[in-house]
């Protein structure tokens, strides 16, 4: 029968990894990354930080089901999924107010990538008074729900002291990957009440860590209605090592108590959360340049070998997602060793949380 649970819960895992993989590769228009790599990498950071902060807290998420640590060399095996949800208030931004150089310019409202799935605003990048390439921004997903899976193994150890496992290892998906791993302890406080194995409900303090891993392809070619100069580089091939490398980290420490009913408890939580995502470009990406020919010729656009930027010409963006409390509540449901169980946490991005496992002891 545990065999069984596992290796369904596993399959469970492998899928929601996957789904919440594609979340984060739904985006494929990045014509803005054809402006200078400050600008870009501006507009990238504005565009995907929705995503990234409800992926950090559904990180934070599924953590505990019960204030009562496990019994010396007790354990459970659980899986689960916890959903960041993204605010209303997270889904659009004014492109004027960003930082943007004055070489890529434009007003107006523009999506998140969890925003409505229109495109935004015509943006102009310029150089010396001359147009170099003039896009919309990019659409949404209109998707404001991010699914994280987890797999996890707590197991008991001495002085009322649980400690917890999460790991996924990396998967390969088309051209990216995607890897999870996390560690979690909780601590009994009741364990220093005198007749404390005769009340009915359990207070804990938790503390875990979570860290997830992904490499996302991209796709930015030259525009063939400008003319290319490619020497060294081969259209058909140079620009086909495009990656986006997410590393999104999440903080979750929090005082837990639960109510022990036969078959159910009740549980919930108060504490302080916080997660951070840093974002890398690698590959290379073309961008237009300015010609100016010797003589009386004209000013023109082309691709070549100076606008070919790597992903080393990109600054490094780094996402302080949130930080602040977190408060959740829910209840578990356990039938011989199954259990069910499912919360909602208030944050500033709410986080919906079911799961199932076995437990023992």
């Amino acid at each position: 029968m545990s065999k069984q649970i596992i290796k369904r819960s596993g399959i469970l895992i492998i899928i929601l990894v996957l789904f919440s993989s594609v979340s984060f590769s739904q985006f494929k228009n990045i014509n803005f990354l054809r402006s200078a790599p400050a600008d870009g990498a501006k507009y990238l950071q504005e565009y995907i930080t929705p995503f990234a902060n409800a992926f950090g807290a559904g990180l934070n998420g599924g953590w505990y089901n019960t204030a009562k640590p496990h019994k010396l060399l007790g354990f459970d095996i659980t899986t689960g999924i916890s959903v960041g949800i993204v605010p209303t208030s997270a889904e659009t931004f004014d492109v004027s107010k960003i930082g943007l150089s004055s070489s890529l310019t434009g007003t107006g409202v523009a999506s998140t990538v969890a925003g409505p799935d229109k495109s935004g605003p015509l943006m102009t990048y310029r150089s010396n008074g001359t147009n170099l390439v003039t896009f919309n921004t990019p659409p949404g997903t209109a998707w404001r729900y991010i699914p994280v899976p987890t797999a996890q193994v707590g197991i008991g150890l001495p002085f009322g002291t649980e400690l917890k496992f999460r790991f996924v290892p990396k998967i390969n998906i088309k051209d990216g990957n995607v890897s999870l791993w996390g560690v979690g302890l909780v601590h009994s406080l009741m364990q220093y009440l005198p007749g404390n194995k005769l009340l009915p409900f359990d207070v804990s303090l938790f503390g875990g860590y979570t860290k997830i891993k992904g490499n996302v392809p991209l796709d930015l070619q030259p525009d063939p209605s400008i003319s290319a100069y490619t020497t060294p580089y081969d259209i058909a091939t140079s620009f086909n090592d495009q990656n986006l490398k997410i590393s999104v980290q999440a903080l979750n420490i929090s005082a837990i108590a639960s109510l022990n009913l036969p078959v159910i408890t009740f549980y919930g939580g108060i504490g302080y959360c916080k997660t951070k995502t840093a974002i890398d470009l690698t590959g290379n990406f073309p961008t237009p340049v300015l010609v100016t020919p010797t003589g009386n010729g004209a000013p023109y656009v082309q691709y070549n070998n100076s606008g070919v930027k790597k992903g080393s010409d990109y600054p490094n963006m780094d996402i302080v997602n949130f930080s602040g409390l977190r408060a959740n509540i829910g209840f578990r449901i356990k039938m011989s060793v199954i259990t069910f169980h499912a919360d909602y946490t208030r944050a500033q991005y709410n986080v919906l949380t079911i799961g199932l496992g076995i437990s023992f002891r």
